[in-house]
């Protein structure tokens, strides 16, 4: 699918509002502190019913310096040793949670996240692996999907070659952009050879899939130099790309105001760089999974998405839709049975509930049948850009037009504007609703009229 076929720059303006990114239905801004542990153990006692597979996420907050654009939650210090307590404070809370679930119950996806992974040194990545192995059945063999995610200026081959003897068998590269001039305004100094050498060993150690996090919209970016730095990363071959739309929300995230909004490309410069990122990788041979991600034809994303397989969570897209998710660390979010639940975000807080043997629950959602539904119908449309009616009829005992009679007005106008068609049977997202799949969406979300749009970045 050509970058013509997807990119509809009239349609795009029209439709460019703020709106969820749907790596959860409802989305966090649902979760609420009345959810309490009782209510987490009585959906893992359903979890353990049900005998699901399972997918660990594990949150590393730490990073040596902070870039300006980020909106993850951090903790930045160049002193490695406040890494200590954090790390036996989750060593922790790993038992506590091991000993909830069924021990027979496989692990067959485990993600490192934060912050920077790679700030703790390798004795404590070892370690981690091994508590973790001790406490969860952790598949042995390689068909798991372990990742990790990798600051390049944090890493060397021997960390490489350390990850993949612990298990790691996908990674993620953030590299943002390679201009220097985007990386002094970012405060993210890396070189292409550090990005390079870290993808290069990764590939002479085995790893089944390298991923690489671009950003569009940084200050000082133009057409031309978001190309350069498009030219280099399609020359390394990377499996996976994410090309995220930066978000400028500096009310919200403080670091961010120390980006200077006048250096910050016009919207019109932004469309201009989306569209020409498109096009690149679609000559390039990439499959535009959605969600700003791509995928080569022969990665697992694109397999799975083929198939009707595809799953989207919390990290994004997955091809383990099967699993309930642990999350571990804090501010981590788990999805277990029919809950969301999201861990203490402060770090002195979760040390001090972990440490009193208590499991660090701050909040979380419980969710109704009426959820349920729409989370399918939302997460097939982001998955598949299709829905089969018939389907979710079943799902619902009930006609799909009459349940969602609110949405028809939006769904008749998307049809008008050829994002998608549908009749009585399936819904169909055309080449140019790819893009704007998150408004499609939110035509069934039947929270997202009632939040100010500003909680939320632009779809574009």
């Amino acid at each position: 699918m050509s970058a013509s076929e997807l990119f509809n720059e009239s349609l795009i303006r029209r439709y460019n509002i703020s709106g969820p990114r749907y790596t959860s239905y409802p989305t966090a801004v649902e979760f609420s502190e009345t959810f309490t542990t009782d209510d987490y153990l009585t959906q893992v006692e359903q979890s353990n019913a049900s005998g699901k597979p399972l997918s660990l996420y594990l949150h590393i907050p730490f990073c040596d310096t902070v870039c300006y654009y980020c909106a993850c939650n951090k903790i930045i210090t160049n002193n490695r040793r406040h890494a200590e307590p954090y790390l036996a404070s989750l060593h922790r809370e790993i038992a506590m949670q091991a000993a909830l679930f069924d021990r027979n119950r496989q692990v067959q996806q485990l993600h490192w996240g934060g912050g920077t992974p790679t700030f703790i040194n390798a004795e404590q990545m070892t370690e981690l692996m091994a508590v973790t192995r001790q406490h969860f059945n952790l598949a042995a063999d390689d068909s798991a999907d372990f990742s990790i995610e990798i600051d390049p200026r944090e890493a060397d081959p021997q960390r490489i070659e350390l990850l993949r003897q612990l298990g790691f068998n996908r990674l993620s590269l953030g590299v943002q952009d390679f201009d220097p001039q985007v990386q002094q305004a970012v405060n993210r100094i890396q070189s292409e050879q550090q990005t390079l050498s870290i993808l290069d060993a990764a590939r002479d150690n085995g790893f089944k899939s390298i991923s690489i996090d671009l950003i569009y919209g940084l200050p000082h970016q133009t057409v031309t130099s978001f190309r350069k730095t498009l030219d280099k990363i399609i020359k390394a071959q990377p499996d996976r790309l994410s090309v995220f739309n930066y978000a400028h929300l500096p009310a919200r995230f403080k670091t961010q105001r120390q980006i200077r909004s006048e250096d910050l490309p016009s919207a019109n410069e932004k469309l201009d760089i989306l569209y020409q990122s498109i096009d690149q990788l679609t000559e390039a041979g990439y499959v535009y999974i959605g969600m700003d991600h791509f995928a080569k034809p022969d990665d697992e994303l694109a397999i799975a998405q083929r198939a009707g397989r595809l799953h989207r969570n919390f990290q994004g897209y997955s091809t383990h839709g099967d699993c309930d998710l642990i999350g571990l660390g804090m501010t981590s979010i788990g999805s277990v049975a029919d809950a969301y639940i999201q861990n203490q975000r402060e770090l002195g807080l979760y040390q001090q509930q972990v440490n009193a043997d208590q499991l660090p629950v701050m909040r979380g959602y419980l969710l109704s049948r009426d959820d349920k539904v729409r989370r399918t119908v939302i997460t097939r449309l982001i998955c598949d850009f299709a829905l089969d009616i018939e389907a979710i009829e079943n799902q619902l005992g009930y006609d799909f037009f009459s349940y969602f009679v609110d949405a028809l007005p939006a769904l008749r106008q998307f049809s008008n504007d050829k994002l998608l068609e549908f009749d009585e049977k399936h819904i169909r997202v055309l080449a140019a609703g790819r893009l704007l799949i998150r408004n499609i969406c939110m035509a069934f979300d039947r929270y997202s009229l009632q939040h100010q749009q500003s909680r939320f970045s632009k779809a574009i």
